[in-house]
């Protein structure tokens, strides 16, 4: 039977530890409740973002997927909470508390979730340890990390060696936006989240491609949120840099070569725009998204693709479920 997936979800436990007064700093989020049934969290003694309890309540959520016709919902952290700023020690029992709250919540519902963990990247051994753990021990099905730590790009050397862990291993990636660039000329209209993100996006993917990282790491497996931003759409700039300095290259192609094995969430609100993912990157590489429960989330999941006309059955039972159980390695029997 085929599954609706929502690959791109966020979830937070209920109760995190007040970091800031652990490790005497204030840049560590907390959840601060207002209701019942809502919170802030707080960075820096400001809200962050208002949520609601379906960013913690799985009861709540499956209610949510229910109503909104979605078999099967991918948890993965908020990036705020990536902590990549911090002591790697500190980020590291962060991405801990994450970690075993989202596999306690997939081993509660194992049919309706899958969950994604967090590494603190800014130390490479002890993220290729939490790594380890959260895919050897706790089941995890891949891993959400940034489209930059502390300001600099994928295709930094450091980087390098969890690359490599994760080809080895087969640990697929989830590419979220976070610390956007340029974010102090974005204060007006909430522009962080819709130029500033998209922006972000296209600058980690155009660093993993032009940086030599996919060249490296051919079998890396990459799904980059929001529908890769602007990415698709700066590639032939970005094969004409390649064309025009040579002296710049780091790779034997251009970057437009290393994009075929990198996958896209359908989370770009227009079939348009979805029609043009699918052309130039094959309906086997979209995987429906909402960003649920945030409100830029598509309601119901997966609306772009239904309003897709030109799609074939079998391409959006693909974009709407397979295609998202194949990128993380899960047979659809055990979902059943």
């Amino acid at each position: 039977m085929e599954k609706r997936v929502d690959f791109h979800t966020h979830i937070i436990p209920e109760q995190i530890p007040d970091f800031n007064e652990k490790y005497g700093a204030d840049r560590w989020p907390t959840l601060e409740k207002t209701c019942s049934c809502g919170a802030n969290i707080m960075v820096e003694g400001n809200v962050f973002r208002e949520v609601t309890d379906q960013v913690w309540d799985p009861e709540k959520r499956i209610k949510d997927m229910d109503k909104e016709g979605v078999d099967i919902q991918v948890l993965s952290p908020i990036p705020v909470t990536f902590s990549y700023w911090a002591d790697a020690e500190a980020a590291e029992e962060m991405s801990k508390i994450q970690n075993d709250f989202i596999a306690e919540t997939v081993k509660k519902y194992p049919k309706r979730f899958i969950g994604l963990g967090t590494v603190p990247l800014q130390d490479v051994e002890t993220s290729i340890r939490e790594m380890d753990r959260c895919i050897h021990e706790l089941g995890l099905k891949g891993i959400e990390i940034g489209t930059n730590i502390n300001g600099e790009n994928l295709d930094d050397p450091k980087f390098t060696e969890f690359f490599a862990k994760c080809e080895e291993w087969g640990v697929p990636l989830f590419i979220h936006p976070w610390e956007t660039l340029g974010r102090e000329r974005f204060p007006r209209h909430n522009f962080m989240y819709t130029v500033g993100m998209p922006s972000e996006t296209a600058l980690a993917a155009a660093s993993l491609v032009n940086g030599g990282v996919i060249e490296k790491f051919p079998n890396l497996k990459v799904c980059f949120a929001h529908g890769g931003g602007s990415f698709p759409y700066i590639i032939p700039r970005l094969d004409q840099g390649w064309k025009v300095w040579p002296h710049l290259r780091k790779t034997e192609h251009p970057p437009s070569h290393y994009t075929k094995n990198f996958y896209f969430d359908s989370l770009n609100y227009d079939p348009l725009n979805l029609q043009y993912l699918i052309d130039r990157f094959g309906d086997d590489k979209i995987v429906m998204g909402s960003d649920y429960p945030f409100l830029l989330r598509e309601i119901d999941p997966g609306k772009v693709v239904d309003e897709t006309k030109q799609l074939t059955e079998e391409q959006r039972k693909a974009i709407l479920g397979r295609n998202a159980l194949q990128f993380l390695n899960v047979d659809l029997e055990d979902m059943d």
